[in-house]
Parts: C-alpha cells; sequence; structure tokens
C-alpha cells in the first residue's frame, strides 16, 4: 500500500511540475508562426534556435526581378554574401524571452539596406496577433518600429 502511494505520489509530482513548465514555456512560444511585415512584403516565420527565438523570410510577394531570376540579397555589406537569396535568408537571430510578451538582445536583417540593427520584439497582452518590432542602433529610442500580423503562408 505505502509502494502504491509513493507512485502515485511522484507520478502527480511529475504532472504538476511539467504542467507548469508548459505554461511557462506556452507564454514565451506565442512568438512562434508565421508574420507578415508592415509593407507586406514579406512574411517570416519565426521559430526555435536552440534556446532562442530566430525568423527567416518564407514568402516575398516579388520573389524574382523582372528577368525572373531570384531576388538576391545584393546591398550586403559582406561581398561573400550578396549572391544568398533572400527567399529562405534568416533576418531575425537570437531574441531571448524576457517576461510578460517581450523578446530581446536580438538582431535584425534588413536585406533593403544590407544593414543589421539591434532589435526587440512585444506583443500586447489584448491582441497576439499583432507583433510590434523595434530595430535600433544604439539606444531603443533610436528605431523605428514596424507591425507585423500574423498570417497563413499561403
Amino acid at each position: 500500500m505505502k509502494r502504491y502511494r509513493f507512485l502515485v505520489l511522484l507520478l502527480f509530482t511529475v504532472v504538476s511540475m511539467s504542467g507548469f513548465g508548459q505554461s511557462a514555456k506556452t507564454e514565451s512560444d506565442n512568438l512562434l508562426g508565421i508574420w507578415l511585415t508592415g509593407s507586406k512584403k514579406a512574411k517570416v516565420e519565426i521559430y526555435r534556435c536552440g534556446g532562442k527565438y530566430c525568423g527567416k523570410i518564407v514568402w516575398l510577394r516579388e520573389p524574382t526581378y523582372e528577368d525572373g531570376t531570384a531576388k538576391i540579397d545584393k546591398k550586403n555589406s559582406d561581398e561573400k554574401k550578396r549572391s544568398r537569396p533572400i527567399l529562405g535568408m534568416d533576418i531575425l537571430t537570437d531574441f531571448e524571452y524576457d517576461e510578460d510578451l517581450e523578446w530581446e538582445d536580438g538582431e535584425i536583417y534588413d536585406p533593403e539596406n544590407g544593414k543589421t540593427y539591434s532589435c526587440e520584439i512585444w506583443m500586447e497582452e489584448k491582441d497576439k496577433s499583432k507583433l510590434n518590432v523595434r530595430g535600433y542602433v544604439g539606444f531603443s529610442l533610436l528605431g523605428r518600429t514596424d507591425i507585423w500580423v500574423r498570417s497563413e503562408l499561403n
């Protein structure tokens, strides 16, 4: 009988602890999914990369140049990267979940100008279908916020 009680108690403890971990994980994972950028030129899929969050371009409104060739990263300051395709490119890197629907300490790359910026991302508690993406140089006050909306791949 004591053995049975011990097993039930052990099982209850494991289930309780896994549920606790999932609730914290669920809030931080609200960022995951596909997002349409404010310009509506691209969709970015945000995914887990190790213990952090990253994002890559998975759709472009205009994926090719007029001659039919795929758009490439031609404005990158690194000459070796100028031939890589924009579609599939990682543009969000190394975001860590802070709390209260905020992700920070990451970077965002802008293939339109070839520059990388410090970045922070946050959601409003009331509307988790919108993402505030703020790229900046130096201080967060010196930047620009773009609002992305949750989307499907199509």
